[in-house]
């Protein structure tokens, strides 16, 4: 062989090697993680059947990028949130239940309780300012929260949208104080003055308070753009550059919708009117699908960006659906109802060459697990442990390793908001709820009672001893904050005390 092969076979072989090696260490890259997380979208509000089978509700909406996902990826039947949204968005980024955080309803304004004035019961003083990374913040929880972790392991954290973490006037009202190094578009609000361009997305075309203005969006201010999609394309402007920095992100994908106000996305709007739906339904189902597209064009950018193999996407709602909608059927409740209702909702997950394509999952969890669950997948299993309430799902996603089919998981609910107090237990099959003002227990066996109809109490009272007590457990153990009873002049007792005295 003449010295000039010599050489092409030796620089061949070095560009192989290199080629191996560069395959190798994107292997050993920790994945990408996309939280698509939705407020107010109800179990059934897609046309993914949750369900045992296809619904009317299915049949409704369309959501062929949550097909996708679905088709691609695994679905959990029974995953649950709190029955509000901002103790949900604390107890993922703490791995605290509501119980023991003590954000337990809607925050706002700053040493404010957003409670109703109830004539039989008074709301505790919860932590009506929210989550702090800062301690000695009155009336907030302070805890490590998980974007802050996940920067420990070398992740870029980004924020895109609702965060309604904190108070105004708080350090938690502004996620770049709770460990997110970019933050689009989120503050203390729960809801957006607007979702159209063309009034700026501000609440001033309803005479409402300038409070619940998106900040951050001014570009868009004044065109003929809906919210959803203006958040969708800054998320993945924030994606290139991170992919650019050759960094693994955590894009909290944290939308508005389909919270309310209501308002048509056009895109879409007049197909559901066509197909017999009145105006509201229409516009709900419109904006459902917006956010639909959204979830396509993330992914359709992962997969530009040549990332898409090393991304995990979850899809979630933070509760269920308000009572302004079409119902959950053949679920009970609605949104702040400790039914199903108003805790189950929609769950798709896709890790790649981990969780099975078109698989179903019907094991049940809570939305703290999701905290200790992005740790692990993070590599950070010794943070994810030290999780008080969360509990790593990871086992379900890969089929590997043990999960406690029969824990117990916990509601509370002590607040006065346009639904009178609870608390509420599921184990396995049976679920408890206790409710604070009359004091009465409910029992259902959810595999055979998913809609909740019949009242086991009496039929099943050894279930019944068995769950008041192990609620009663927990809410001692967390030292669980109650109402205050007016006629009483005392805290409403744990349930426990309640059966013992019958």
């Amino acid at each position: 062989m003449d010295f000039p092969k010599k050489i092409s076979f030796v620089v061949l072989g070095v560009l192989v090697l290199l080629a191996s090696c560069q395959s190798k260490s994107e292997a050993q890259k920790p994945p990408n993680i996309v939280f698509f997380f939705v407020d107010d979208m109800g179990w059934q509000d897609t046309s993914v059947p949750f369900h045992t089978e296809l619904t009317q509700l299915n049949k409704m909406y369309h959501t062929p990028n949550m097909e996708q996902l679905a088709n691609e990826g695994m679905k959990f039947t029974q995953a649950y949130a709190s029955a509000v949204c901002s103790p949900s968005r604390v107890s993922l980024m703490t791995g605290l239940n509501a119980a023991r955080h003590r954000v337990t309803n809607w925050t706002l304004f700053p040493d404010k309780s957003t409670d109703s004035k109830h004539d039989k019961v008074v709301a505790p003083d919860w932590n009506v300012n929210g989550l702090s990374a800062q301690a000695g913040i009155n009336k907030t929880v302070h805890a490590q929260t998980l974007p802050q972790l996940l920067k420990t392991a070398g992740y870029k954290t980004i924020h895109v949208g609702k965060a309604h973490f904190g108070a105004r006037e708080t350090p938690g009202e502004n996620p770049l104080n709770l460990g997110f190094d970019v933050n689009i578009a989120g503050h203390a609000a729960g809801g957006p003055g607007s979702y159209l361009g063309k009034y700026n997305f501000s609440a001033a075309w309803r005479n409402g308070m300038g409070v619940w203005d998106v900040p951050g969006l001014e570009k868009y201010h004044g065109e003929d753009i809906f919210l959803t999609e203006a958040l969708t394309i800054e998320a993945n402007k924030a994606v290139d550059k991170a992919v650019a920095e050759k960094t693994p992100f955590y894009l909290y994908m944290s939308h508005y919708a389909i919270h309310a106000p209501w308002e048509k996305d056009n895109r879409y709007y007049q197909k559901y009117i066509d197909a017999g739906l009145n105006e509201f339904d229409a516009t709900y189902a419109a904006m459902i699908e917006g956010m639909d597209k959204s979830l396509g064009d993330i992914r359709a950018n992962l997969e530009r960006l040549g990332v898409a193999d090393n991304t995990i996407i979850v899809f979630m709602s933070d509760n269920g659906s308000p009572k302004q909608t079409a119902q959950n059927l053949p679920l009970r409740g609605h949104k702040l109802t400790p039914y199903e209702g108003g805790v189950r909702v929609p769950m798709l997950v896709k890790w790649p060459g981990i969780t099975k394509a078109a698989s179903v999952n019907d094991e049940y969890f809570i939305i703290e697990d999701i905290f200790p669950t992005f740790l692990e997948i993070a590599g950070l299993k010794e943070e994810a442990k030290k999780s008080a309430d969360g509990m790593s799902i990871v086992p379900l996603l890969s089929g590997n390793g043990a999960y406690p089919t029969e824990r117990p998981i916990y509601w509370h609910f002590p607040n006065t908001y346009d639904q009178p107090p609870y608390s509420a237990v599921r184990k396995g099959a049976w679920k408890l709820i206790y409710h604070h003002i009359d004091r009465k227990i409910e029992l259902f066996n959810l595999e055979k009672d998913i809609g909740e109809t019949e009242n086991l109490t009496v039929a099943h009272a050894a279930k019944k001893e068995e769950l008041v007590q192990l609620l009663s457990n927990y809410l001692a153990e967390v030292e669980a904050q109650m109402p205050w009873d007016k006629s009483t002049e005392k805290l409403v007792e744990y349930p426990i005390e309640i059966t013992e005295n019958r």
